[in-house]
Order: structure tokens, then sequence, then C-alpha cells
């Protein structure tokens, strides 16, 4: 059957039509209709030997268009998915994102609009053959006019190595918006009951605070639930929730499944309707007048504070945190540059030093309002968006270790003449004569290097960033490149600092030869993460073509021949990444033998609710070999005797997930706490079993109270 998978799956890759598959890799054809389009996606590009696969539904909708969740409301019916003709498909279940409500005219229905991945999760009978999904869509569109409709999509999931898709972090955001039991995305439900008289009535806690909650019921049929009374509580950090039934007062005696929603993040439980209770005192009755309205209404502070002085002070934590950012070690390789951009103005002119800060701190707040509109543009079109996230493409990566070998031959004198100005500039004299273009380059490129780094008081403004629109992208991202350029502006003010250091001299080039040392190391650093995705063989190719490249650059007697073979093999290393590679590593410890020689284990969303069940404390370490902060907190707190101490001794268990590479569902769990990078630990325990997030910067104390406050009183 395996053969027979296999052999039908490239007879259908060749016989297919393009529209039919797509192009796109691990994505059907769009199916294009007059108000929507929609098409089949994959989280992974092969099926590796995964038993289940996520998979999703890619929905894209014209203005004032919406279809359906789960329970639709008043009106509607919502999608169903029909897989006849799919092969080593064991089953597929779909995933609902938090939805909107939508009032018309008295009538509360629940969907989607604009855009929506609706989330499937896939089960193969058979674990590492091709999987051969055909699926049919019935659905209902509905504006002013309801359209139902139909969509028939086929996509192949070849056999070989995972790897993630393109469409791997759009499916990640939308994972991520899928409620789950208490406690869920921060809100933990304290009261699910069901009042006398047929009222709904839910009490939450939430952290952050709550925004907008809304109140979901699934009723029964031929019964519907109005829009809730809300009472919204200290500041957002609690809320009660009332719906009353429409259509009777009578309730089945079973567990009527609610979810409470707060914009994208929601919490979903159950009601016990066997009984009911009294309403508290001074209760109102939430369900409608005779005329449809509701005698009820919206009360207290409707969420967290978002006014202008919140803003600001946001603002003043992304300036502290890009401050910070200058002191963490992913920034160190970059020191180099900033040591020769300031030794180099020894005895040189005041103004030519201010010109040359000021363009370096130019390029770092440019380099920040470039991520900031990537940033805009991924989330306008529906993708994930995250910190440092750059660092898992392979492409990115070997054209990283190209520049540094470039600026190390540059400090190291293999280049006289050829390099552009900027590049020149960057690994050059640093002296007043430099040119301004390589100081910005110099800017540009320390913020490059500084994106896997997550700095105290830097995730919080990056996460209340990202979780906003255009406006607050722009003002967080400028106030964290100010934050990171405020040293060079310092200089730029002071040009002094610089012009009295000593006057360049022969000192001056043993002190290139070593900071070319330094960003040489750092090429290596970045090869191997490169490896660890692309494979060794293929990294240990890139690094080869580099050093032959450096070797035959520095032959003087044949210096133009050596030129152009320098610049060929450079061009190779820098490609290779984007050719398809078959398959190539050294023999390595698979990762779950190497687990099993330390005391932690691999994460799961299925091993924290394990073991918190089993009243374990445990602590996740979201982590990459990208990561420099993660590997600083690893060998100051976490490898340390104290941690070591408790995971040895089995009063803490230890769960490692690796995101070295992109993982839809560390993308997911990250998202849940409002993270958009790394590094992030959380601690659970009998005390906390929603988790409690530690800093970016881990600390002994932190972590020992974090694991107290999580293993609870009785411990």
């Amino acid at each position: 059957m395996s053969r027979f998978l296999l052999a039908l799956c490239l007879f259908l890759g060749l016989c297919l039509p393009a529209q039919a598959q797509g192009n796109d890799p691990g994505a059907s054809a769009w199916v294009e209709k007059s108000h929507s389009r929609m098409r089949l996606i994959s989280a992974v590009s092969a099926a590796g030997k995964a038993e289940e696969i996520a998979l999703g539904l890619q929905v894209e909708l014209a203005p004032h268009w919406k279809i359906y969740w789960r329970s639709p409301g008043d009106a509607g019916y919502p999608p169903s998915f029909d897989w006849t003709g799919s092969l080593n498909l064991a089953g597929a279940t779909p995933r609902w994102p938090v939805p909107t409500r939508f009032s018309v005219l008295g009538i509360e229905t629940v969907g989607y609009e604009h855009q929506v991945i609706l989330p499937l999760m896939a089960r193969l009978e058979r674990p590492g053959d091709p999987l051969i999904l055909r699926l049919a869509v019935d659905y209902l569109i509905c504006a002013e006019v309801c359209v139902p409709d139909r969509g028939d999509f086929t996509l192949i999931v070849p056999p070989g190595p995972s790897g993630a898709s393109p469409q791997a972090q759009a499916l990640a955001r939308f994972l991520a918006q899928v409620p789950g039991p208490s406690p869920s995305h921060g809100i933990t439900v304290d009261e699910a009951v069901i009042e006398t008289g047929g009222v709904v009535r839910v009490a939450v806690r939430a952290d952050p605070p709550l925004a907008a909650p809304d109140l979901f019921v699934e009723a029964p049929a031929g019964m519907a639930f109005a829009r809730p009374q809300v009472t919204v509580e200290e500041g957002g950090g609690r809320a009660v929730l009332r719906a009353g039934v429409v259509g009777g007062d009578a309730l089945i005696g079973q567990s009527l499944p609610v979810l409470v929603a707060d914009g994208v993040r929601g919490v979903e439980a159950g009601v016990d309707t066997r009984r009911a209770l009294a309403p508290p005192a001074g209760a109102g009755d939430p369900r409608p007048t005779a005329l449809g309205g509701e005698s009820g209404g919206e009360t207290g502070a409707p969420g967290a504070p978002t006014g202008p002085l919140a803003f600001l002070a946001m603002v003043s934590v992304a300036l502290l945190g890009g401050l910070i950012l200058n002191l963490m070690p992913c920034v160190l390789p970059v020191l180099s540059l900033k040591i020769l951009g300031l030794v180099g103005h020894g005895g040189g002119a005041p103004r030519a030093a201010r010109l040359s800060f000021l363009a370096t701190s130019a390029g770092i707040i440019a380099s920040f309002l470039v991520l900031a509109l990537a940033a805009i543009g991924l989330k306008t079109a529906g993708m994930a968006v995250g910190w440092g996230i750059q660092f898992q493409q392979p492409l990115f990566l070997s054209g990283m270790v190209v520049l540094l070998a470039l600026f190390a031959a540059n400090l190291w004198g293999l280049f006289e003449i050829g390099l552009p100005g900027a590049v020149s500039g960057l690994g050059g004299q640093g002296r007043a004569g430099s040119s301004l273009s390589g100081a910005f380059a110099t800017g540009a490129f320390a913020t490059v290097l500084a994106t896997p780094c997550s700095a105290p008081f830097l995730g919080t403004a990056v996460g209340f960033a990202l979780a906003r629109g255009p406006f607050e992208i722009l003002a967080i991202f400028l106030a964290l490149g100010l934050g990171m350029a405020l040293p060079y502006l310092l200089v730029a003010l002071r040009p002094q600092i610089a012009t009295r250091l000593p006057r360049p001299g022969r000192w001056m080039l043993r002190l290139k030869a070593v900071l070319g040392a330094v960003l040489c190391l750092t090429a290596l650093w970045l090869l191997s993460v490169l490896a660890v995705q692309i494979g060794a063989v293929w990294a240990a190719v890139i690094g080869g073509l580099l050093a032959v490249a450096l070797g035959v650059r520095a032959l003087r007697p044949i210096s133009r021949l050596s030129g152009g073979v320098a610049a060929l093999l450079g061009i190779a290393a820098l490609a290779l990444p984007a050719l398809p590679l078959p398959a190539l590593s050294l023999p390595m410890a698979a990762p779950s033998q190497a687990l099993e020689e330390t005391a932690w284990g691999r994460w799961s969303p299925e091993a924290v609710a394990r073991l918190v069940a089993e009243g374990k404390t445990v602590l996740v370490d979201v982590t990459a070999q990208w990561c420099v902060t993660c590997k600083v907190n690893k060998a100051t707190v976490l490898d340390a005797a104290p941690t070591r101490a408790l995971l040895d001794s089995g009063r803490l268990s230890g769960l490692r997930a690796d995101w070295t590479r992109p993982d839809p569902a560390i993308a997911a769990y990250l998202a849940s706490f409002g993270r958009f990078g790394i590094p992030f630990n959380a601690v659970y325990g009998p005390g906390a079993p929603q988790g409690i997030a530690l800093p970016e910067l881990l600390s002994e104390n932190a972590l020992l109270e974090a694991v107290a406050r999580a293993a609870g009183p009785s411990s």
C-alpha cells in the first residue's frame, strides 16, 4: 500500500493540472468565487513521520461578507467538510478560532469576516506515507443576501523529511486563536452556572485585562440566547457575563457549551443545566423584552487601560528596551564595528565624528522602521509575525554568513578594492574620511544581528505593538530604534568622546585582525544554526565554499582572476539554501536520545497538561539555536546548580521546545501568552495551572519564586 500511495502521489503530481494542485508548496489552488476565495493549506511541505498534520481552510472574503462559526446563532449554518476520496487519512477534526458577533435588527449571528483560516487537524493512517487529500466544503456566505456554495480542493502532502511550508506561520496565527478549556489565553473561568429563568451566568478573570468581552452560548436546536449583559470590574481583570434564553425558559439536563471571547482570545466552559441558581442580589434580568431589546446593558469599565497615558508608558518601555538591547549578547558580534567606529575617529575632526555617529543612528532607526513596515504588511496579509523569526530561514542565514565573511575579510585586508562603499565602510578604517553610507550600514547591520535577542522590556513592547494596529506598531518600533541608537546619539552630541582617543596607528591593524576573528566566529555560529535547518553536510559545503573563496582572494599574483573566482564561490554559498537539496546530514544523535541524556523532556501542550494533572510542577523552555539570549539563560540559570538540583530530584519537570525551525504549535503556544519572540519560559503547577510567564532575561530568584508559587501551598 505504501508503494501504491507513493506511485499515486507521483502520478497525481505529474498529471493533475497546476490549477488543481496550486503553485505554492503545501497549498491547493485557490477556488475563486464572486465574493470569496478559498484554498486548502498544510503547515508542512512533506509528511515526515508525523501521526498528525495541521491543515487549514484559508478563506478570504469580500467586504461585508461573512461565513459562520460552528454554532451560527439565530440564522445560518457552519461550513461542513467531506473528505471522501482522500487516501491515508484516518480523520480530520476542525478547530474553530474565536469568532465575531454580528447584530442586525435584533438578529444575533456568529462567524468570520475579512479573512480566516479554519485549522483542520488531520490524523494519518500510516505515518511516513504520502497524504492525498480531497476535500469538499459546503458553506453559506452572507451579506445583505445569503448564498449557499461549495468548494472542492485537492492537496498532496508528499513523503520525505518534514519541513515548514510557506503557509505555516499564517496557520499558526489562527491556531493560536483557537480557545481551550479554562485557563486559556490568560482567561480563567471562575463560575459557569444557569440562573432561574434560563439565564446563563459566567464569571471570568483575565491577565492581561479584558478589552471587550463577549459570551457565546451554543444553544440546543430551536433555542437561542440574546446578546449578553457584561459587567467589567477591576479595570478589566474580572468580568461577569449574563445571557438570557430566547424561545423558552426550559433547558435540557446536559452540559451547555459556552465561549467567553475577548478579541482573538477566548476560553471554553460547560454550564451544568440540571439545576438552576437564583440570580445574585441586584442583578437585572438580561432576557430580551417583548420588543426584542435588552433590559440590561453594558456596565462597568469596558476594558483594559488603552488611553494616551498607557500608550505613552508603553512607548517609554520600548525606549528602555531598545537601550538595553545594546547590552544583549546577540549584539556583541558587532562590537568590533562599534569599537572601530569609535577609535577610528581618534585625533579627527569633531564634525566628521558627529556626522558618522548620526549616520549610524539613522541606520538603526531606519532598520527598525523597515521591520515595522514588514510587520504591518505581514499582518495585513494574514500572516503571523514575530521577533527574530527570519533566523528560521536558511536563505537569510546564508546571506548573513556571507556578509560576516566579507566584513572579516575586509578587516584582514583581503579586500583593498572592489567592495561597495557601504560594505567597505563597515569593515573599513573608521576614520573621519570613512563614508557616511558605511556608518549607516553599520547601524542597519547591528539591528539585524540584534533581532534574535529579546531584552528586558523589549518583549512587552513588541507584544503590545504586534497585537494592535499600524500606528502602534510604527510608534513602538520607532521608540525601540531610538533606544538602541541612544549611545550613538550621545557620541554625536559629544564628539570629543571619540576625537580625544589616540590616533589610529599600527596598533589598529592588530586590533582589526582580532575583531575580524570575532566576526568570523559569529559566521561559524550561524553556520551551526544553518546545519540544524538544512543538514550538517550542506552547511559544511557552504562554509567550505566561503573558506576557499577567501583563500583564493588572498592570492595576490593573480588578483583579477582570484577576485572573479572568489565572487562566484561566494554567490554559490549564498544561493545554495534556495535550491531543492537532498537530505544529507552527518551522523548525529536523535533528538529523543539527546533529550534522554538530560533532565528535559520534549514539550507539547498535552505533556504540560498531563504533568500538571499529576500534581507536578513544570518548567517550559522555548529556545532555538539562533537565540543567544536563550543560551545565556541556559548557562546562568537553567543549567545552574539550583535548577539542575530541582530537575534531578523530580521536584521540577522540565520540558523544552526547539524553535530553531518554524513550528506552528510553538508559535501558537507563544501567541497564547501574547509573546512574539524568544526566549520564553513559563512555570506550571497545581498553584498555577494557567502558567506563570517568566522575564526574558532569567534570574535564579525569579525562577525559584515562580516554582514556589506554581507548586502551591501544600508543597
